[in-house]
C-alpha cells in the first residue's frame, strides 16, 4: 500500500470522528440558545427582574418539588449571599410568613411540582415579596389561581442542561428576557404574553463553544497541564476559571486542600489571595477617590499623607509608587526585627537577615495568650502588643529608597493605604471596600481575616509556618507582615472565591461597571491600566502588573499571547489573574503551592500558570495573537 494511499484512509477514518465532535458541540450550543429563548418573564413588577443593588436585598430560596442543591439553588448563591429555607406545615405558614418577612425582603421560590402545598404556595405569592420560577414541561392551567400574585414571574417550559442556570441568569440580568408564550395559561396570561429585559449586567454561564472555543482543545488543554502539577506535587490542588465575553466558559476544579486525604477543591473554596490584595483592595479604593477627585496621584506624598512629611518620601508622587517606579526597597521582614538578639531594620549594622525564631521574642512584641496589652491576634497561639504596629510604619518612613530608579515591585506602599484612605472616604478600608465594591457586586467572600466568616473547611489552607507563627497557617494570612497588622493590609491579606474575584475582574473589563451600577470611571481605569513608563523601560502600570516590554519564557509569569494591553497580577501564595480586553477574557488559577512550604518552587520552575493561559488562547478559534508579546 502506498503512504498517499495509508494517508487517505488515516483521514477517511478521522473524519467521522472530527465531525461527530463538532456536531456535539453545535448541538450543545443550540440547546443552550433555544433554552434562553424559551424563558419567558410573564411579571415583572417595578422592573426587579434583574435584581439591582445586591447591597440593599437579603435574599431566601424556597423550592417546592426541586431536589436539594438543585442546580437553580447552586447557580443562584455564585450572585450574591442567599439562604436557604426549608417550607413551613401549612398550620404554621403565618406565623411563618412573619418570622421571615424580618429576616428577609426578597424570596425567590423554585418550582416544579406542588403537590400538597397548594395553600403554602398560595400564600407566599400573596404575601412575600417575590420572584417565582416555575420549571415545568407541561402547560400549567388554572391549578395555580394566585400565580399573577408573585410580584415577579418567569415560566422555562423547555426542560434541559442549561434551564435552571439561564433561569437564574434571566434574574440577575446575565441574559434578557425575550421569550412569548406559545399558548395561554390562563386568563391572566394569554398566549403571546412576555415582557422584554436586559442582559449583559453581570457574568452568566455559558458553553465554551458558544463564544468560540474548541471545547475538546480548551478542556484537554488545561487538564493536561494541571495533571502535570498534581503529579510532580507543585500543588495538592488547583482550579481554572475562564471568562469571555462575560461568560464563565470553564471553572473546574482538581486535587484536594492538602496532600494528605482531606477535603476535595470546591468551586467555593476560599484562597488567600495574596498580592492579588494590590489590585482588588487597595487600587479600587485609589481609583475610586481619584475619580472623585478627592485624591491626586502626581501630588507629593507628604502632602497626601502627612505622616511621611519631611521624610525621604515626602516628594514622592503617588503615581511613580503606584508603577514600582519610586526607589522603594522591595519588601521588609518586620517579624525578624522582633527576635532577641537581633536589629530592627535590616539596613543597620546590627540586621542579621539568618536569624532564626528559638521562640525568644524581645520585650513588648508576642505573648502566647490575649491580654489588654497583647491584642492583635496573629494565630491562635501567639498575639502582638497593640502598639506594635507603630514600629511597623516607623520602619517604613525611615527605609532608605535606593540607589538607581526604574521598576523595583514593592509592597511598602501597599501597606499604608488602610491608614492613609480613611480620612478620604470616612470610613475605615476594610468597611470601605465592602460597601463600595464587594458587597454590590455580590462578591460576599472577599474578605480578610477568612477565619472569622467562614468554616475551615472552605478555606484553602497555606503554609506549615515553621520559622514566624509555628503553626498551619489555615484562614491567617500567610503574609507575616499584614499578619502582624490584624491580618489587613493593603499589599496582602484578602481572601475570596474565584467566582467572586471574577466579579472585580469583569467590572474592570466593563470599564467600571457591573450590575448595571458604575464603580469606576472608564478614563481612569484606561489611565491605571495602561503602562505607566514605559520609556524608562518600566513595563507596569498603575497598581496592576502588565507584559514585560519583551517577553521572556523565563521570567515572565503570563503567556506570550497575552496581548500588550492585557493586566492582572499574581500571588506568593499560587494565584493568578489576568484580563485581556483584546479577546474580552479573563483567566483565574488558584492553588495553594506554598503548602506545606514555601520552598516548593515547581509551580513556577515549570511555568504552570502561564501555560495554562498559553492553552486557553490556543483552543479560542481564530485567534490571531501571533507575535504579540
Amino acid at each position: 500500500m502506498s503512504k498517499t494511499f495509508s494517508f487517505f484512509v488515516i483521514i477517511l477514518i478521522a473524519l467521522p470522528t472530527l465531525l461527530s465532535a463538532q456536531a456535539v458541540e453545535d448541538s450543545l450550543v443550540n440547546s443552550y440558545r433555544q433554552t434562553e429563548a424559551s424563558l419567558v418573564l410573564l411579571k415583572n413588577e417595578q422592573n426587579r427582574i434583574p435584581l439591582q443593588r445586591l447591597d440593599t436585598l437579603k435574599i431566601a430560596y424556597l423550592s417546592l418539588g426541586l431536589e436539594p442543591n438543585s442546580a437553580f439553588e447552586q447557580s443562584l448563591k455564585k450572585y450574591t449571599l442567599i439562604e436557604s429555607l426549608p417550607l413551613p406545615p401549612t398550620p404554621f405558614i403565618e406565623i411563618w410568613l412573619q418570622q421571615q418577612l424580618s429576616s428577609y425582603n426578597l424570596f425567590i421560590v423554585g418550582i416544579q411540582t406542588i403537590g400538597d402545598q397548594q395553600v403554602v404556595l398560595n400564600t407566599l405569592l400573596e404575601k412575600l415579596p417575590t420572584v417565582a420560577v416555575w420549571f415545568t414541561k407541561v402547560q400549567p392551567t388554572e391549578s395555580l389561581p394566585n400565580l399573577a400574585k408573585a410580584q415577579s414571574i418567569i415560566f422555562a417550559p423547555l426542560q434541559t442542561e442549561f434551564t435552571q442556570s439561564l433561569a437564574t441568569q434571566l434574574i440577575f440580568g446575565s441574559v434578557g428576557a425575550k421569550g412569548r408564550l406559545q399558548q395561554g395559561l390562563n386568563a391572566d396570561f394569554p398566549a403571546g404574553s412576555g415582557l422584554d429585559s436586559p442582559g449583559g449586567l453581570r457574568l452568566g454561564y455559558a458553553p465554551a463553544a458558544s463564544v468560540g472555543f474548541d471545547t475538546k482543545k480548551l478542556e484537554e488543554g488545561i487538564q493536561t497541564i494541571i495533571q502535570e502539577g498534581l503529579e510532580v506535587q507543585a500543588f495538592p490542588g488547583a482550579q481554572v476559571m475562564v471568562i469571555k465575553d462575560s461568560k464563565v466558559v470553564y471553572h473546574k476544579t482538581f486535587g484536594y486542600h492538602r496532600y494528605e486525604p482531606s477535603e476535595p477543591v470546591s468551586e467555593n473554596d476560599v484562597y488567600d489571595l495574596a498580592s492579588i490584595t494590590k489590585i482588588s483592595a487597595s487600587l479600587p479604593a485609589v481609583m475610586r477617590l481619584y475619580g472623585e477627585g478627592k485624591l491626586n496621584i502626581d501630588e507629593p506624598l507628604g502632602s497626601i499623607y502627612p505622616d511621611f512629611k519631611n521624610s525621604n518620601k515626602d516628594t514622592l508622587t503617588l503615581r511613580s509608587i503606584l508603577a514600582h517606579n519610586a526607589k522603594l526597597l522591595a519588601w521588609i521582614p518586620f517579624w525578624r526585627g522582633t527576635l532577641k538578639g537581633n536589629g530592627k531594620y535590616p539596613w543597620k549594622k546590627n540586621w542579621n537577615p539568618n536569624q532564626s525564631n528559638t521562640g525568644a521574642f524581645k520585650p513588648r512584641t508576642f505573648a502566647s495568650d490575649s491580654s489588654a496589652r497583647y491584642a492583635v491576634k496573629v494565630t491562635e497561639n501567639l498575639w502582638l502588643h497593640r502598639r506594635y504596629e507603630r514600629h511597623i510604619y516607623k520602619a517604613i518612613k525611615k527605609s532608605p529608597l535606593n540607589a538607581k530608579p526604574g521598576f523595583v515591585y514593592s509592597d511598602l506602599s501597599f501597606y499604608l493605604y488602610p491608614k492613609m484612605l480613611p480620612p478620604l472616604t470616612g470610613s475605615d478600608f476594610e468597611t470601605y471596600l465592602k460597601t463600595t465594591f464587594y458587597r454590590p457586586l455580590g462578591a460576599h467572600t472577599l474578605t480578610f481575616n477568612a477565619w472569622q466568616h467562614f468554616p475551615l473547611s472552605q478555606i484553602i489552607p497555606t503554609e506549615n509556618d515553621t520559622f514566624f507563627r509555628k503553626t498551619l497557617l489555615h484562614g491567617y494570612v500567610h503574609d507575616e507582615g499584614a499578619g502582624m497588622l490584624r491580618g489587613l493590609s493593603g499589599h496582602a491579606g484578602l481572601f475570596g472565591s474565584a467566582g467572586d474575584l471574577a466579579k472585580l475582574m469583569q467590572m474592570y473589563l466593563n470599564g467600571g461597571t457591573y450590575g448595571g451600577e458604575t464603580f469606576l470611571k472608564k478614563e481612569v481605569l484606561d489611565e491605571f491600566k495602561r503602562c505607566a513608563y514605559c520609556p524608562e523601560g518600566n513595563h507596569r502600570g498603575l497598581g496592576f502588573d502588565k507584559p514585560f516590554l519583551q517577553y521572556n519564557a523565563k521570567t515572565s509569569g503570563y503567556a506570550p499571547a497575552a496581548g500588550p494591553d492585557s493586566y492582572g497580577h499574581s500571588g506568593y501564595t499560587g494565584t493568578f489573574t489576568w484580563t485581556d480586553p483584546k479577546y474580552n477574557l479573563i483567566y483565574i488559577f488558584f492553588c495553594n503551592r506554598v503548602y506545606p512550604t514555601r520552598d516548593n518552587r515547581k509551580l513556577l520552575d515549570r511555568s504552570i500558570r502561564p501555560r495554562v493561559q498559553q492553552a486557553i488562547y490556543e483552543a479560542l478559534k481564530n485567534a490571531s495573537y501571533g507575535s504579540e508579546p
